[in-house]
C-alpha cells in the first residue's frame, strides 16, 4: 500500500478512536500534533512518513487515557493490520516510546531527528493558550481541584511519582509546562515555544493576582 494511503487510513482510525476522549487527548490534539510535526519535519529533512505516523499514533498506548478497549501495542497492531514493512513498524514504534515527559527529574531522551520532532510538537501542543486549556481539562477528567496553596509543587525524580500524581492542576504548571520550553530539539520548535511559554507566565500572574484578591 502507497504511504498517502497509510497515513489517510490512519487519519481515519485515530480520529474515530479518539473522538469521545475528554482529557485534552482527543482527536485535534493529535491533529495539531501531527501538523506541528510535519511543519518541523520539513524545516529539518526528516523521514516524513515516519514522523506523521509517529504523530498520528502517538496518544494510542498513552497511560493517561481511558480509552474504551485501551490495551497496550494499539499502534503496533494497527500498523502490522495495515501490512507495514517490519522495519518501518519498528522505527516508527521507537519514536512512539520516546514521545511521552516522564517526570521533572526523569530524561526522555529523543535518539532520532523524527523522535526529536514529534517529541518537540507534543510539547508545543501542552503549552500556550491550548496547553493551558488541556491542562484544566486533563484536571477536570480526573477529578483534580485546580488549585491548593497548602500543596507545594513536586519535581518528581521518577516515572512511578509522576504517574501516581494527584495535585492540583496549578501545580502541573511548575511540574510540567513550565519546563518544556528549555527541552525543545529543534529550532523551529524552540521559535515557537518562546511566546507559548510567556502566556503561560502571563496567565499565572494573573492567577495568582485574582487568588490573593490583587
Amino acid at each position: 500500500m502507497m504511504k498517502k494511503n497509510l497515513i489517510q487510513d490512519t487519519i481515519l482510525y485515530v480520529r474515530v478512536k479518539f473522538e469521545k476522549e475528554n482529557s485534552g487527548h482527543d482527536w485535534w490534539h493529535i491533529y495539531r500534533v501531527w501538523k506541528l510535526a510535519l511543519k518541523i519535519a520539513k524545516a529539518e529533512n526528516a523521514n516524513l512518513f515516519y514522523v506523521e505516523m509517529a504523530a498520528l499514533l502517538h496518544d494510542l498506548d498513552d497511560w493517561k487515557l481511558n480509552i474504551e478497549g485501551h490495551q497496550l501495542n494499539n499502534a503496533e497492531k494497527w500498523m502490522q493490520k495495515l501490512e507495514m514493512q517490519k522495519e518501518d513498524i519498528v522505527a516508527i514504534s521507537k519514536i512512539i516510546d520516546e514521545v511521552s515527559f516522564k517526570g521533572a527529574g526523569v530524561d526522555t531522551p529523543a535518539s532520532t531527528i523524527e523522535a526529536k520532532i514529534v517529541q518537540d510538537a507534543d510539547r508545543l501542543d501542552a503549552i500556550g493558550a491550548i496547553g493551558i486549556a488541556r491542562t484544566f481539562s486533563y484536571g477536570g477528567c480526573k477529578n483534580r481541584l485546580i488549585y491548593d496553596p497548602e500543596i507545594e509543587p513536586e519535581q518528581h525524580i521518577d516515572f512511578e511519582s509522576y504517574k501516581n500524581s494527584n495535585a492540583p492542576t496549578v501545580n502541573h504548571f511548575y511540574e510540567k509546562l513550565l519546563l518544556l520550553k528549555d527541552r525543545m530539539h529543534t529550532k523551529t520548535a524552540k521559535e515557537l515555544a518562546e511566546k507559548r511559554h510567556h502566556f503561560l507566565e502571563i496567565y499565572l500572574k494573573q492567577f495568582f493576582n485574582e487568588w490573593n484578591l490583587n
